[in-house]
């Protein structure tokens, strides 16, 4: 083999190691080079990063009640952030916004999270979830906020079981005017009543005369 023949072997070689050298890099410690992305809705504009957006519905299929969009919402900027509202675009979803204590607007903190869903953090009810999401579906969803405005993206809709249990809605309120128990005020048959006995009925008081001493007169 020619000396220019070898001197081009040992140049493909090398160019083929630094090649390997830098896929094994990338599939290190910094796999986002790879594309990897979370299963759930993610994105960023400008300051703000949204991971893990997801609407999630009751846990019984077609159960009318609320459905809840969660997620965590980070602004990576030097000055805080409103979250003024979360809407879904091509439904009649209404979401009310609440803050993890208290009353006013979901505030974003600089260089902070904020986290939507669960127990103690913030939280955005779509009071109308029913009508408006399908499980299944991938819903379009945007947030506004005060300085970066609109940031959009689609999220799953998952009913809340499994992974979603502890962030999902609250269940269906029970219609006004009807107590969670006996539909009545009167006891049902065969309960005790204040004087122990069958349907409540009370001990004959002492100063009533009896129908036998009434008789008697």
């Amino acid at each position: 083999m020619s000396r220019s023949l070898r001197r081009g072997a040992l140049a493909a070689t090398a160019l083929v190691f630094s090649l390997a050298t830098l896929s094994a890099c990338g599939a290190g410690n910094n796999a986002q080079t790879l594309g990897v992305r979370p299963d759930n809705a993610a994105t960023s504009v400008d300051a703000i990063t949204i991971q893990n957006a997801t609407v999630v519905t009751q846990p019984e299929a077609n159960a009318a009640g609320p459905a809840v969009v969660t997620g965590t919402v980070f602004n990576n900027g030097g000055i805080a952030q409103t979250l003024d509202s979360v809407t879904l675009p091509g439904t009649s979803a209404t979401v009310k916004l609440s803050p993890a204590k208290g009353s006013g607007p979901v505030t974003v903190p600089s260089h902070g999270s904020v986290q939507l869903g669960g127990a103690g953090n913030a939280s955005a009810v779509i009071e109308n979830g029913h009508e408006a999401t399908k499980n299944g579906d991938a819903q379009q969803v945007v947030f506004t906020f005060s300085r970066t405005g609109d940031v959009g993206l689609r999220a799953f809709v998952w009913p809340a079981n499994s992974f979603f249990k502890d962030v999902g809605p609250s269940t269906s309120p029970t219609p006004s005017g009807t107590p969670s128990g006996s539909s009545s005020g009167t006891p049902a048959a065969g309960a005790e009543g204040e004087s122990g006995r069958p349907g409540g009925t009370a001990d004959t008081p002492s100063d009533t005369p009896s129908d036998s001493a009434s008789a008697s007169h």
